[in-house]
């Protein structure tokens, strides 16, 4: 069966970042659009308000984002699934289930469209079935425009959405070996601005800590190849400072960083079983082992 094509728009300032955007998106499962040439946020709101029924996902840089566009995107509803390009700033720069990636890391980017669209329709999920005491309207503006994009998305996916059909294809083992080694030496980027910023500044390193974990779930990355990446970085950072004269000792606290991601995997996998898949059998369907099955 054909895989859905879904329409992702680009809304770049930075020309030379379109066709680096399409080289990433795996054209059996995303069909790119650049919008052309958007040189501010009001461009962006007349864009996405003619492309609103066309549009599954945006891919938008960061400067194009203020304060004004983004409460013009809210009250107009025109909130999509949101991968962010720009740097890592620990803020909401469109709204609260935007995934970030830096200019650099665009490698992951497929990987990062996967986890806004699972994101965004989590949060459609949470508000249609509101718990008590629950927090209303954590994602602003969720009004009939974006419930309709939520259904659509659902009905295109299917009920399970992409969380938990995860495309094997894109797999870091079946991957060529080429992009093998763009998409490890991009997650060695990406963990060394969790690393660097992780004690320094708590927001933006879980926004690279988020970043790291989407591409390490939807691309299966084995967690010995996590540790490896963590304990190379750790051992560059060891070198540098004894080259320096500086205290190194200190660089065990990192292994808080590692400890963190591999909880949120960890909380990711737990998450990836669909909530109808029991694991123990209904009561109707127990069978009762008779004495001669249990005896040795």
């Amino acid at each position: 069966m054909a895989r859905p094509a879904l329409t992702i728009a680009l809304l770049l300032k930075t020309r030379d970042l379109v066709e680096i955007c399409c080289q990433w998106l795996p054209v059996n499962r995303y069909a790119p659009v650049d919008l052309g040439a958007v040189e501010s946020g009001q461009g962006v709101v007349e864009l996405l308000s003619r492309q609103r029924e066309a549009v599954d996902a945006v891919v938008i840089e960061q400067c194009l984002l203020d304060d004004k566009t983004r409460e013009a995107l809210g009250s107009e509803g025109l909130l999509f699934p949101a991968v962010v390009v720009g740097e890592l700033m620990g803020r909401v720069d469109y709204h609260p289930e935007e995934v970030h990636l830096p200019g650099d890391q665009l490698e992951q980017l497929g990987y990062n469209v996967d986890a806004s669209i699972s994101r965004f329709l989590r949060q459609g999920q949470k508000d249609a079935r509101p718990e008590d005491g629950a927090e209303q309207n954590a994602m602003p503006s969720m009004d009939g425009s974006a419930w309709k994009l939520s259904s659509r998305l659902q009905e295109r996916l299917g009920y399970l959405g992409v969380f938990y059909k995860r495309d094997p294809s894109r797999f870091l083992a079946n991957l060529p070996p080429d992009e093998q080694r763009d998409l490890v030496q991009s997650l060695q980027r990406t963990y060394r601005d969790l690393l660097i910023s992780y004690f320094r500044d708590p927001a933006a390193a879980n926004q690279a800590l988020e970043s790291f974990v989407n591409t390490a779930f939807f691309g299966d990355l084995p967690i010995t190849r996590a540790v490896e990446i963590h304990m190379n970085l750790i051992d560059d950072f060891w070198k540098q400072l004894r080259l320096e004269g500086h205290k190194n000792d200190f660089l065990q606290d990192y292994r808080l960083a590692l400890l963190d991601v591999m909880a949120h995997l960890c909380e990711m996998y737990r998450r990836s079983i669909p909530a109808e898949v029991s694991l123990t059998p209904a009561a109707g369907e127990r069978r009762v082992l008779t004495d001669p099955e249990v005896a040795p």
